[in-house]
């Protein structure tokens, strides 16, 4: 049996109006259109769906048992409609984000507070993970973009925006005042205790990797999962900690930590907004990165 769906919508506003004429001027069509489509219908499923009654028309048995399914599906179908016209105007929908606890906090934070504040009904599920993991969500899917910090390697349909630059230091308590103001040579940190992120992070291995090429390898006392972590420690004196600025500004300000200057520099790095060519995304995801790449 192919019918033409169109005669159900019709026979449904029939239906809810009781009146052919009626249905006509809700979809704005004709009368006699209205009852040609439902004859149309009638004729195909080989039964009366309405009698006619002095105010217009009601359901036959019959009409009555198809007009329950057809109303499930049709309003079904409307709720569809509705909830999607919702997301492209930004009333309703999600927006899915890897983010490291670095990168959000210290980029991502202020720009999702405006976000909700112009889009309160769009919601957020930020999921915390290293860069490694982020991209290993982007690649399967799981989240509409990604922002993390270099250094990386992505896969070819990857698209990367850089978008604030990051700096790392090492930093020191006062049981360590003795390095403050020198100009040290990088193989000085393999005379005391350290204290870095774990092995598995971007931040870890940029770091090990600027120190081998000057000729030094950590070995350092504690291994820890979170930076702000590492602030902590180095301010009780268990050592001293590697970790980029923006963790230790408070501290540094407050004059519980002090940086360690050394002859060379470490060379800044990045955060980047990361993206799939081949993932489809929201409306509201579209929006928000728009809005990322304009302050950038």
């Amino acid at each position: 049996m192919n019918i033409n769906l169109e005669y159900y919508k019709i026979f449904y506003y029939v239906a809810k109006a009781g009146s052919f004429t009626q249905a006509g001027e809700d979809l704005c069509i004709t009368q006699p259109a209205v009852s040609q489509a439902i004859k149309l219908l009638e004729d195909s499923l080989g039964s009366k769906l309405f009698i006619r009654i002095p105010k217009g028309v009601k359901l036959t048995p019959e009409g009555e048992v198809l007009f329950s399914y057809i109303q499930k599906g049709y309003e079904y179908i409307r709720l569809g409609e509705e909830k999607f016209q919702k997301m492209l105007d930004l009333e309703n929908g999600e927006i899915r984000i890897g983010a490291s606890d670095m990168t959000l906090e210290f980029y991502l934070l202020p720009y999702l507070e405006k976000f909700h504040e112009r889009y309160p009904k769009i919601k957020f599920t930020v999921t915390n993970a290293t860069t490694p993991e982020t991209l290993a969500y982007l690649y399967d899917g799981k989240i509409d973009f990604g922002i993390v910090s270099e250094p990386f390697q992505a896969r070819s349909d990857i698209h990367v925006t850089p978008v604030r630059e990051i700096q790392d230091i090492f930093v020191a308590g006062n049981r360590f005042h003795t390095l403050r103001n020198q100009h040290l040579p990088y193989t000085a940190l393999e005379k005391f205790p350290t204290i870095c992120l774990e092995q598995n992070t971007s931040s870890r291995k940029y770091i090990d990797h600027f120190l081998a090429k000057n000729q030094v390898v950590l070995k350092p006392e504690f291994e820890l999962a979170m930076s702000d972590i590492i602030v902590k420690f180095a301010i009780r004196n268990l050592g001293i900690g590697c970790v980029v600025k923006d963790f230790a500004k408070e501290a540094l300000e407050r004059g519980e930590l002090f940086e360690l200057q050394f002859e060379d520099k470490i060379p800044p790095r990045k955060f980047c907004i990361v993206t799939g060519y081949n993932n489809p995304i929201s409306k509201a995801a579209k929006e928000l990165l728009t809005s990322l790449k304009e302050e950038k």
